[in-house]
């Protein structure tokens, strides 16, 4: 009977996968990306943040290092950040420190290549703020490209006990992708198709929202995927996860990211 509705969740997975909106851009627009900016709220700093899995990652897989900084605000939404700030010269990343803590001023010729951006985690399908969501993911892409960089959606994941939000999700984020030329990330439909195939492996801490170590480990492994179009299977990385849980949530971050920008 498990075997049956496990097979059950992943058909309807599948389904939902090929009837939504279909992505505009299957890149983000830059092929080696330098430096990225990630814009969002708790949903990407659990678990020591995202974008440290994601450099692990890229680093595992023998690829050129990039630059992250992550900004995020507990509970934010997007009309909740003032991302051209994020940009203003002589502020964000303008001095690091090195292994021996030396302090280092830097000069780059564009603070970032890309600015990865994701709502409140029901903003853009809550029947209040989703008129916020269409607002500001117009804005915040013309602030992003106004300072030559390229906006990125990052499409986030239903709630342990509303599994119907996937859908919703992933429409609203693809719909304003293409509505303002930004490349959409489907951590999402990762999740949901997870569940789908192992249901028993917990990709969500107890309050049933927040990411469980499984569920960054699965959407850092979406995001490098998809900005960089490469299998994660068989990178080294694993967050501390055991190997067979970590190379079948590589598995489905790869199969995930075909699924979702195949033409």
């Amino acid at each position: 009977m498990r075997r049956v509705l496990a097979l059950l969740l992943l058909s309807a997975a599948v389904s939902f996968a090929h009837a939504q909106t279909r992505p505009k851009l299957i890149d983000s627009g830059v092929a080696d990306p330098a430096s990225a900016l990630w814009v969002g709220n708790s949903f990407l700093y659990y678990n020591n943040s995202m974008h440290g899995h994601v450099g692990a990652i890229i680093r595992a897989a023998g690829a050129k290092p990039v630059r992250m900084v992550s900004i995020t605000i507990s509970g934010s939404g997007f009309d909740w950040h003032d991302v051209g700030s994020h940009f203003r010269p002589n502020a964000v990343s303008s001095y690091s420190f090195d292994a021996n803590n030396n302090i280092n001023f830097n000069k780059f010729e564009r603070i970032f290549d890309l600015a990865i951006m994701m709502d409140c985690s029901q903003c853009p399908v809550h029947p209040q703020l989703g008129k916020v969501f269409t607002e500001y993911a117009k804005k915040h892409s013309e602030t992003v490209r106004k300072h030559g960089a390229k906006p990125v959606f990052f499409m986030s994941w239903a709630y342990k006990d509303a599994p119907e939000m996937t859908a919703q999700l992933a429409e609203a984020y693809t719909k304003a992708g293409n509505d303002n030329d930004a490349f959409v990330i489907p951590a999402g439909l990762a999740f949901a198709r997870s569940i789908a195939q192992r249901p028993a492996l917990n990709l969500y801490v107890p309050d049933k929202r927040h990411p469980s170590l499984a569920g960054t480990f699965l959407a850092a492994n979406v995001v490098y995927a998809a900005l960089f179009r490469k299998s994660p299977v068989g990178v080294k990385y694993t967050a501390g996860l055991d190997e067979d849980t970590a190379r079948f949530l590589q598995g489905v971050a790869w199969d995930t990211v075909q699924d979702y920008y195949k033409r």
